[in-house]
């Protein structure tokens, strides 16, 4: 805990703190690296915010991500994990299992995302980019968030999992409603869920008549031939890779539009090397971009299946650890001037998608749709600003996530 000396600790998860949490994690990871707090949902956990220490946790057995081993029943009503996966019959996915279902699943699900399959979607992603930027650039005013950054993930990922083209609007319908959190209706989130689910039950069984080169057709493959794949795992599997394959993707998008906007000498940089077709510069301006404001702030819950120590603190069985990614990875332990954004950033080992046997399956896809949109954007709209001051943005409710409501803009429009 701090000491006595220390200066008062900033409030978290106020209106300010949701605008810019980053004076408050320097003052934890100096003051109270391992930090237990009461969230907004009224459970107790423990925040960790040092990269090492970081790092550590994201790697240890000892904590498991099956909310069974939480010492509440917290898990029960919703209030960890996402809101309606229980009910809808939607636990058993990475996010919530460990070995050995975990490196099942996994190896499973890991063969949709092989270097080769992600680069043989770049085509689509680029037609994709280059689409929806063609909806608004001859109006000359959009908001990034919801004209771009939001279908863009939406509907490669659907494309991915293999949803007809008919229906990927309703899915689309469907994922704004999760992750509106506190924006939308009271138990928007969980009703949504429940329709991804009822959806995705009926697509696998119609898939099973019709099998395609799509990652639902290659669950279904392997569930029939003795993998032991359950239509329950089937469905979850395809659940939490669309939950957990936009929202990020959605975030890195806004996010680092809204970085480059905010920033012109980086904005200049990354201009030129889109111009100049300087992958390597793009490469690395996306990782920084995942470093300095990066799409997932929290890590997903983790629970200490036995006493352990974190940072000198002792945790008990049971009590919930979350990994403050955000935190972490401007530790100016490990990152040179760690609040200074620069896409040239060479070594730059960010923890924006984990680590340890969790890290996120996901990561090749959405670096390669950040890269393709950012591009597209800045490469399509040189003159792309602003169109409200700063402080009239919010962010979107929730724990985990990081991400804009919205990203008004103005620019010379396009004629086509």
């Amino acid at each position: 805990m701090p000491g006595a000396s220390a200066p008062p600790m900033p409030p978290l998860f106020t209106h300010e703190f949701a605008t810019d949490p980053y004076p408050a994690y320097a003052w934890l990871r100096e003051h109270a690296p391992v930090h237990r707090t009461v969230l907004p949902s009224g459970v107790e956990a423990w925040l960790v915010t040092r990269y090492a220490d970081a790092r550590e946790v994201l790697a240890d057995p000892r904590l498991s991500k099956n909310p069974v081993h939480h010492s509440e029943a917290a898990h029960g009503r919703g209030k960890v994990g996402i809101p309606g996966e229980r009910s809808a019959n939607l636990m058993t996915h990475l996010l919530n299992i460990d070995p050995p279902d975990h490196t099942r699943l996994r190896r499973l699900v890991s063969k949709a995302f092989t270097p080769r399959r992600v680069a043989a979607f770049e085509p689509r992603v680029r037609e994709l980019a280059d689409r929806l930027i063609g909806g608004f650039a001859e109006r000359g005013h959009a908001d990034l968030i919801h004209e771009f950054a939001f279908p863009l993930p939406i509907y490669a990922i659907c494309d991915m999992l293999g949803v007809p083209a008919g229906d990927q609007d309703d899915f689309r319908d469907w994922a704004g409603m999760m992750i509106r959190h506190g924006g939308g209706p009271r138990g928007g989130v969980g009703r949504a869920v429940k329709r991804i689910r009822a959806y995705l039950a009926e697509l696998i069984h119609r898939k099973r008549g019709d099998l395609g080169d799509d990652l639902i057709s290659e669950l279904i493959r392997a569930s029939d031939h003795g993998e032991q794949l359950t239509e329950n795992e089937a469905a979850a599997m395809a659940f939490i890779l669309l939950f957990a394959g936009f929202e990020t993707t959605v975030n890195l998008i806004g996010n680092g539009a809204y970085a480059l906007l905010e920033h012109p000498a980086q904005r200049r940089l990354f201009q030129d090397a889109v111009a100049a077709g300087d992958t390597g510069l793009l490469r690395t301006a996306v990782e920084e971009l995942l470093r300095y404001d990066g799409p997932v702030e929290l890590a997903t819950w983790r629970f200490a299946t036995e006493p352990m120590t974190i940072g000198g603190q002792r945790v008990a069985p049971g009590d919930p650890v979350l990994v403050v990614l955000a935190a972490a990875d401007r530790d100016p332990s490990r990152f040179a001037d760690p609040d200074t954004l620069d896409l040239t950033r060479r070594d730059n080992p960010h923890l924006g998608y984990g680590h340890g046997i969790h890290y996120c399956l996901g990561a090749p896809l959405a670096r390669l749709e950040g890269r393709i949109a950012l591009s597209a954007l800045f490469g399509s709209l040189p003159d792309l600003r602003l169109a409200v001051e700063p402080s009239a943005l919010r962010r979107r409710g929730g724990l985990i996530m990081r991400g804009l409501r919205e990203l008004p803009v103005e620019f010379g429009p396009v004629r086509g």
